[in-house]
């Protein structure tokens, strides 16, 4: 086992830098596989005046990277967290445990060559049941111009490291103000899931077969096929952008969650979003959660989101 001081060299080690491309097919893959539908059409129809891509779409990048075919899961998991004293993880028991994003511009409709995802390893924490990685990305155009910075964390179910508790953290996204509790939400918005959503979401570069091998779901305790987190997490996203923000693209400006619990696909969500205030840029705050309202459980808890209130959605 790698010991804790090996341990704690390997915190804040900078990964090269993966190139990333992307186009207007692929952002139209993403909306899809994030619930939208024909009444955002700024989303799902290129032929629209006001067509662009969605603002949490950059939480693709880390698997699809330059990809414009499939790819095999295992072997980009496996290689980007190749680092000495850090031990390969097996990626059937992998499970997303939070994603961050901050909003720095809004991204073309088409990359084009040289955009880039940097990445460090920003956090390790182990205990009994398993090992946390978090890592912070930075997406960049090819003159290094900074487009969102997004945190990931991961958690390996059962890893192990040095065997002991042990933590470290160099960076971290901002803290999440929690839900109230003394009111009822401000704003309750339901969608619903089709049983063919893990399908469409795989298509935007997670080809984990966790998402569509039921007996791979079923080994590691989910029953069968679950939804991608990062699905579930852009159903949030369109929730608080309709909601808050008018359905502008350019309204939501930072989205952060913590995940508490699987989806399955065809299961009901109810995101359910309190104002906060105002934050120092200008944006309005937003405390949220989602359940799952088939099975009863709280499937997105700790959420929390910065958008540009519309007018047409002012309390």
């Amino acid at each position: 086992m790698t010991s804790v001081e090996q341990l704690e060299k390997v915190v804040g080690h900078e990964y090269a830098a993966d190139p990333v491309t992307w186009n207007k097919r692929d952002l139209l893959t993403y909306a899809l596989g994030i619930g939208a539908n024909a009444s955002e059409s700024q989303f799902v129809n290129e032929l629209d005046p006001s067509f662009a891509a969605f603002p949490t779409y950059p939480v693709t990048l880390f698997l699809k990277g330059d990809d414009q075919d499939i790819n095999n899961f295992s072997r980009v998991v496996s290689k980007s967290n190749t680092i000495e004293g850090l031990p390969t993880f097996d990626p059937r028991r992998v499970v997303h445990a939070s994603q961050t994003i901050e909003i720095l511009k809004p991204l073309p409709l088409v990359s084009g060559p040289g955009w880039k995802l940097k990445k460090r390893l920003a956090a390790i924490r182990e205990n009994k049941s398993g090992v946390i990685v978090e890592n912070e990305f930075l997406l960049v155009d090819p003159n290094d111009t900074p487009y969102a910075r997004l945190f990931s964390a991961s958690f390996n179910l059962a890893g192990k490291i040095t065997g002991k508790r042990f933590a470290r953290s160099v960076s971290s996204p901002p803290q999440h103000t929690p839900i109230p509790q003394d009111r009822k939400p401000d704003w309750v918005i339901r969608d619903q899931t089709s049983p063919e959503q893990a399908l469409i979401y795989r298509l935007s570069g997670d080809y984990n077969p966790l998402h569509i091998d039921p007996r791979i779901g079923a080994d590691a305790g989910f029953g069968g096929v679950i939804l991608h987190g990062l699905s579930t997490y852009g159903f949030a996203a369109r929730a608080i952008l309709r909601a808050v923000g008018g359905g502008e693209a350019s309204s939501l400006r930072y989205f952060g969650v913590r995940f508490t619990s699987p989806v399955s696909p065809g299961d009901e969500l109810e995101t359910r979003a309190w104002e906060i205030g105002k934050a120092r840029d200008g944006t309005t705050e937003v405390a949220f959660e989602v359940k799952n309202t088939t099975k009863d459980t709280v499937v997105i808890g700790g959420g929390f989101a910065r958008v540009i209130k519309s007018e047409r959605t002012k309390l």
